[in-house]
């Protein structure tokens, strides 16, 4: 067994930055009692309902953003929703691909551009692919989970690799190799399984996260400054 107090030994937390530990505590934690009251082992029979009930609170729909949108009313509970909704998930599978995405993603852009960086990208991915969903289709499904946040975090890496290879003088195109993997086989998907319509979200979370790089990956907001001193 590890001695605690040996200098080579690190708990696991350790090495992650605050925001990404605090960030996988949240969405893990949700999962856990959703999952342990569906299997009946907290909360009694009443439990088997507290996805659902999660997913109607919380859960972010376009018919009611359409419904806002159309009253000009808008709802400080509804508009949570932008905010809420990448912490509920369909299941637990669903649930441990985007805390083990958000995981490792998330380190390296909080390493790289910094912790509020990091969360920026997450948060604004989030809201951005929640928005598109909304403008953009005419779909009664709710969106939940975090993979347009997630998205979001892969643009952040796309736009630093997109820098490095820039740099250095290589394919640029090479940096959006990931998205286009993972747009593709979601479409090879689609051909066996209804998969929805939650990728338009997830590609306006990437879109929403490589945009927010030029500010939050480190030198970019200088740069920009220079050149606007320029002209």
């Amino acid at each position: 067994m590890s001695d605690p107090h040996d200098p080579e030994f690190e708990p696991p937390f350790n090495k992650l930055p605050a925001v990404v530990v605090i960030l996988f505590l949240i969405m893990a934690g949700i999962e856990a009692i959703l999952t342990l009251g569906e299997a009946g082992l907290v909360g009694g029979p009443q439990a088997i309902g507290w996805r659902l009930a999660l997913v109607r609170d919380w859960g972010f729909s376009g018919d009611i953003f359409d419904a806002m949108l159309a009253q000009g009313y808008w709802s400080w509970d509804n508009l949570a929703r932008f905010l809420t909704y990448p912490f509920i998930h369909l299941s637990f599978t669903h649930a441990l691909i985007a805390v083990v995405l958000m995981l490792a993603l998330g380190k390296m852009a909080a390493e790289v551009m910094g912790q509020l960086a990091m969360l920026a990208l997450f948060v604004v991915s989030g809201i951005g692919g929640a928005l598109t969903y909304a403008l953009v289709l005419d779909d009664p499904v709710w969106l939940i989970g975090a993979y347009p946040s997630v998205y979001g975090l892969i643009g952040g890496y796309s736009f630093l690799l997109w820098r490095k290879l820039a740099a250095s003088g290589g394919q640029q195109l090479q940096a959006f190799t990931l998205i286009a993997m993972l747009m593709g086989l979601q479409l090879v998907w689609s051909l066996f399984a209804t998969v929805g319509n939650g990728w338009v979200a997830e590609l306006a979370g990437f879109i929403c996260g490589f945009a927010l790089s030029f500010l939050c990956a480190p030198g970019e907001w200088a740069r920009i400054l220079d050149r606007l001193r320029q002209r």
